[in-house]
């Protein structure tokens, strides 16, 4: 099975290459966006990305997770990185994102991750995907919620990131839910 290319409106969604790696690191590298995460280190360091990277095929291949850099089509220039961590024994996964602090605002974070959620759902068939974010980040919140995804857990100092505690908010999506309520 090779890694899929998707594509929407304005976005291009691709598997990621050793080529991407000095864009993934000035992008993630901000403090900014590295603050709304818990898996990415500040400061980034050199080799990182292409370590990170040159994982992604044969975890795919293993349906452990799919990585895909989230591509604007106008320019073809990385803007973020899109992914599902997959546990196919219970078809259910965990969708996590991304975004250059440069393309906040601007909807690509939601149009991204509904692709993706296609592709979970309508290609891998899963029965779930859920998805987490910092309780003090709400613009994360808000691409969740126009998802349609549905606010399941408020889990108090529940990840410690930066040496700091934080709240998490978890949501939901069932695939019936996803496929009757198209918003894209």
């Amino acid at each position: 099975m090779q890694r899929p290319t998707l594509t929407s409106e304005r976005l291009v969604l691709r598997p990621l290459y050793a080529s991407d790696s000095r864009r993934i690191e000035q992008l993630a590298g901000d403090d900014r966006v590295a603050a709304t995460t818990l898996s990415i280190p500040h400061p980034y360091p050199d080799g990182l990305a292409e370590e990170w990277i040159s994982m992604h095929e044969s975890e795919f291949i293993e349906q452990k997770l799919i990585v895909l850099a989230i591509c604007s089509q106008a320019t073809n220039e990385i803007i973020g990185a899109v992914s599902l961590t997959i546990k196919m024994d219970f078809q259910l996964a965990e969708l996590g994102y991304w975004i250059g602090v440069a393309y906040w605002n601007q909807g690509y974070c939601t149009e991204a991750c509904f692709e993706m959620l296609r592709y979970g759902f309508e290609v891998l068939n899963l029965n779930k995907i859920c998805a987490n974010h910092f309780a003090g980040n709400p613009s994360s919140g808000k691409v969740l919620q126009k998802l349609g995804m549905q606010k399941e857990a408020y889990l108090r100092k529940h990840l410690k990131s930066r040496n700091v505690f934080h709240d998490i908010i978890g949501y939901g999506i069932l695939k019936e839910e996803f496929l009757s309520n198209r918003k894209f």
